[in-house]
């Protein structure tokens, strides 16, 4: 889904699907992942942010950086609307 072959290339597709609904799977090393759903809420120069769509804290946001999807810490998939 991601041109991964730069930063530069992951920060312009995530800045086109900003307000979709996303499925993240981040990974917290040593074999460990947490799978989140949520809103991709604002992309900035550095970061992007994500709205926690479930759950009992819906208001909670996650911040990454454009890195972790080059890096493959995090993982996002497109949800059908």
């Amino acid at each position: 889904m991601f041109d991964r072959t730069d930063v530069f290339h992951v920060r312009s597709d995530i800045q086109k699907i900003v307000g979709s609904k996303v499925r993240l799977e981040t990974n917290k090393g040593r074999h460990k992942s947490v799978v989140s759903n949520g809103i991709i809420s604002h992309a900035y120069p550095s970061i992007f942010t994500v709205q926690l769509s479930e759950g009992p804290d819906t208001s909670r946001k996650l911040s990454f950086s454009y890195t972790d999807v080059l890096t493959n810490s995090v993982e996002i998939t497109l949800c059908d609307q």
